[in-house]
């Protein structure tokens, strides 16, 4: 039947090709309604139906999540019978999961109906000769059916395609961690906004080295929010939830958010604001992140100028005469521009579309402080496995003396050979510590001096 069909519609469109290429010699008028009707011919002779599912809805702003859910179907159909297939590896690699590839065709049977899924492209349309790369080709699935059978396609097997590519995606579902694309790699061939790569960090809450009070208290404060959902629906808010974390490097923020993510089983959206251009494309990122996720912006103060945007104005005001008389400057501040040093992304526009980053506007705040004595025991028990040791009254001693960040406690304590045991690696951190607790003093005393020096000057 299938054989059949192909061969009506062939015929119908060399009729049509020949009908378009005479008809060009009447007028507007008589080419309009031969035109109309012939389609009425057409369509009358044609009884199968065809509904097509785009990757892109609303112009591109965000990926259909059907036809990602059609796709994780068809791949189950697609192994039986497609000739050409798509693999890829999930779980660890210890899988694959086959997909069909683009201009193939398969068949499937729903309730004794049978109907036929083909997947294309749309070429890119370019206009005009350019030296910048055109827009990538959009991909489609495209469901053939007979009208008899309607009303079935429409209310039942559609539906039951999209819930079972949904089980199928959450059967081989693989966390992700997503870095933001320059803008200027957003066109072209195949270009995304966000790159992504499995996201395999080995961090828990049960390896942080942080008091374990503290911990508690966050992990029943994310997994209050993550069954929230109908909540924050009742009560009239966005189901999201910020935290903001703020301490000395080393320790442990990095290690917090994939806890975290590990905790809630969440992908990671890694946003870096100096390479997006303006507040209008910061939006188009976060509208193709994905529900259950991290989104993290690291070092907010030091990615947005937020002292020195208006003496930056007022100097390009003052000299702007002078630089378009000089072309060498005019392309010098064209190709800094180029490059992202000119990024526009502004606090408000970030604000508006995350609803606040700055202390006094997150729903929790947690401070990531230097090593203490409870922190320590939980990096002993992790590089060490032991409880307790001899050196452990020394050690907590002089964490209350000294200061130093759960990274330098755990380089210390790791074995750097086989020889190594646990008593050698704590006598090298009470090393450590007594180094810097002396190092500690003399900048104390410098400090001192300097004051001293000064009130002596000052007085003279």
């Amino acid at each position: 039947m299938w054989t059949e069909l192909s061969a009506t519609i062939s015929s119908l469109a060399v009729a049509f090709f020949m009908f378009e290429k005479y008809l060009n010699f009447f007028p507007y008028t008589i080419r309009w309604y031969a035109e109309r009707n012939f389609r009425k011919v057409v369509n009358f002779v044609n009884p199968y139906v065809e509904i097509s599912f785009h990757e892109f809805t609303s112009e591109r702003l965000k990926r259909s999540d059907a036809f990602f859910a059609i796709q994780n179907y068809l791949g189950t159909i697609s192994t039986e019978n497609a000739r050409r297939l798509k693999a890829d590896v999930v779980k660890d690699s210890q899988s694959v999961v086959l997909s069909m590839d683009a201009n193939e065709e398969v068949t499937d049977v729903f309730n004794g109906v049978r109907v036929w899924w083909a997947s294309g492209k749309i070429p890119p349309q370019s206009e005009s000769i350019s030296l910048f790369p055109g827009s990538e080709e959009k991909r489609y699935y495209k469901l053939t059916f007979h009208k008899h059978y309607r009303e079935i396609i429409t209310k039942s097997y559609v539906q039951h395609v999209l819930k079972k590519g949904k089980e199928i995606a959450v059967k081989n579902r693989q966390r992700m961690l997503y870095t933001n694309n320059p803008s200027k790699d957003w066109h072209g061939w195949k270009s995304t906004k966000w790159g992504n790569i499995v996201f395999e960090h080995p961090s828990t809450f049960d390896t942080l080295a942080m008091d374990t009070a503290k911990k508690e208290e966050i992990k029943k404060d994310l997994i209050k929010f993550s069954k929230g959902k109908d909540y924050y629906a009742k009560i009239g808010k966005a189901w999201k939830r910020g935290y903001l974390l703020y301490g000395p490097p080393g320790t442990g923020k990095s290690s917090m958010i994939a806890a975290m993510a590990n905790l809630l089983d969440y992908d990671v959206y890694d946003l870096e604001l100096t390479t997006i251009k303006d507040n209008s494309e910061l939006r188009k990122l976060l509208i193709e992140t994905k529900g259950k996720s991290i989104i993290v912006i690291e070092d907010i103060d030091c990615s947005l100028d937020l002292t020195g945007q208006r003496k930056k104005r007022k100097e390009k005001d003052d000299d702007e005469a002078d630089k378009e008389k000089d072309p060498i400057s005019k392309m010098k501040r064209e190709a800094e521009e180029e490059s992202g040093s000119g990024s526009k992304v502004t606090l408000s526009g970030l604000l508006n579309v995350i609803d606040g980053i700055w202390r006094g506007r997150m729903d929790k705040h947690i401070v990531m402080s230097y090593c203490c004595f409870e922190a320590f025991k939980v990096l002993a028990k992790n590089y060490l496995d032991i409880e307790s040791h001899e050196l452990f009254g020394k050690i907590e001693e002089l964490f209350v003396e000294t200061k130093m960040s759960p990274a330098d406690v755990a380089d210390n304590l790791m074995p750097k050979s086989d020889e190594q045991d646990e008593e050698t690696c704590l006598k090298r951190l009470v090393e450590a510590l007594e180094a810097s607790k002396e190092e500690a003093r003399k900048k104390s005393e410098e400090e001192a001096m300097l004051k001293t020096k000064d009130g002596v000057v000052t007085e003279g």
